[in-house]
């Protein structure tokens, strides 16, 4: 069971990353990416998923909390109770989306905020780093729309990891996949050197 988000205690000399993943096949390497950001040195790790997501990944293989639109019904019951995305807001220090699907893209680009994790990129406190990771069948990449979606990501503040060309899943050669783990976590770092920036 996900702990409430009172769980979501400020500890002293950490770096808060809140990792949001969502429906692409990429979502398969969330454990590697949660293990590999661990080993940087004081960094705490949240995951928010989609329900999408949920097909890819074993959460056993994951050692942290994740966070799904349940929870957030859960902890709500009443008016005084917390908001989950509004706590997650608060907890994180940085938020990278890893992957971020064709359909999540989109609905970031227009503001809509239907799950947890659009809701916390709602609410996020600009003045904190956005990440994001696209990732989507090369077809889906080459779309017009896809273009127009991450240049309003990066009109934002946002800052796209660019996904990169491979042999993807479905077969398709082409670029869209995710980028590599190992470069995510470096990209991360360099916000853990220069937190003020």
């Amino acid at each position: 069971d996900v702990p409430p988000a009172s769980y979501l205690p400020k500890s002293c000399g950490e770096f808060r990353v809140l990792v949001g993943v969502t429906g692409s096949v990429a979502a398969l390497k969330l454990p590697l990416l949660v293990s590999q950001l661990l080993h940087l040195p004081g960094v705490d790790v949240r995951v928010v998923t989609t329900e999408n997501a949920k097909h890819f990944y074993n959460p056993e293989e994951v050692s942290v909390n994740i966070y799904s639109d349940k929870d957030e019904w859960e902890l709500w019951t009443q008016r005084s109770d917390p908001v989950l995305h509004i706590e997650l807001r608060r907890w994180a220090d940085l938020l990278v989306i890893a992957p971020l699907d064709a359909n999540t893209l989109g609905k970031i680009a227009s503001g809509i905020c239907d799950n947890l994790l659009t809701c916390v990129v709602r609410a996020w406190d600009t003045s904190r780093p956005v990440l994001f990771c696209p990732a989507m069948n090369t077809a889906m990449w080459q779309h017009p729309i896809t273009a127009q979606q991450v240049s309003k990501l990066k009109e934002f503040g946002y800052v796209e990891i660019p996904c990169i060309a491979k042999k993807l899943v479905c077969g398709d050669e082409g670029k869209g996949a995710m980028a590599e783990v190992s470069t995510i976590v470096s990209t991360v770092r360099q916000y853990l050197e220069k937190p003020d920036e």
